[in-house]
């Protein structure tokens, strides 16, 4: 005869865990994500700083014996200054759209640094942005292009810079033809939309 209470007994062990597993490793991945935003955002900010932060539900502060394996996190906070000043350190809903655009591709190249994807395909990330800050993402995009494909779609002439394909979209006869062009053709389609806008 099987004795159940053991039976439970192993699979409360079991559960426990894998509920152990399971912190450690979500705590692992934010340490290595959070190191490569502080990295990042500095590259695309080198006059701020900015820092990823674990959200704990507020009835969790205090540690519950009584739910030791219970996840206490709720989710992750970006907190960031574009000043380097402690006093200055904002959370993303007191951000300009150009800010929070900047610091979203910081996250997703922190991620990237830990994880890359094969390929990436970005469409205008570059147009809340003012010219230093897209040279900044077009010098990230161009040192993580070693180990991922970007593919981006731009008006602006910085992420032009290190590209290794240009192709241009005409609209003829009500269709859009794809053409491969030169660099200079594209630098010269960015500036002329520059000067329309």
């Amino acid at each position: 005869m099987m004795n159940y209470s053991n039976r439970g007994e192993k699979i409360r062990e079991l559960i426990e865990t894998l509920e152990h597993r399971k912190l450690e490793a979500i705590q692992f991945t934010f340490k290595q994500v959070s190191k490569n935003f502080t990295e990042v955002f500095k590259k695309l900010v080198p006059t701020g700083r900015g820092s990823l932060v674990m959200k704990v539900a507020p009835d969790e502060q205090d540690v519950n014996p009584d739910r030791a394996n219970a996840d206490p996190f709720t989710g992750v906070g970006i907190k960031v200054s574009f000043t380097g000043g402690d006093g200055d350190m904002r959370e993303m809903n007191q951000l300009s759209g150009g800010q929070k655009s900047l610091v979203a591709l910081a996250l997703i190249f922190a991620i990237q640094k830990c994880d890359p994807a094969p390929f990436y395909l970005f469409d205008e990330i570059d147009q809340a942005l003012d010219a230093q800050h897209r040279k900044a993402i077009a010098n990230m995009i161009h040192e993580l292009s070693t180990s991922a494909q970007f593919i981006t779609t731009t008006f602006r002439p910085e992420l032009l810079e290190h590209a290794h394909k240009f192709y241009g979209v005409k609209f003829r006869n009500k269709v859009s033809h794809v053409e491969c062009v030169t660099q200079d053709e594209a630098r010269d389609f960015v500036e002329d939309s520059a000067t329309h806008a």
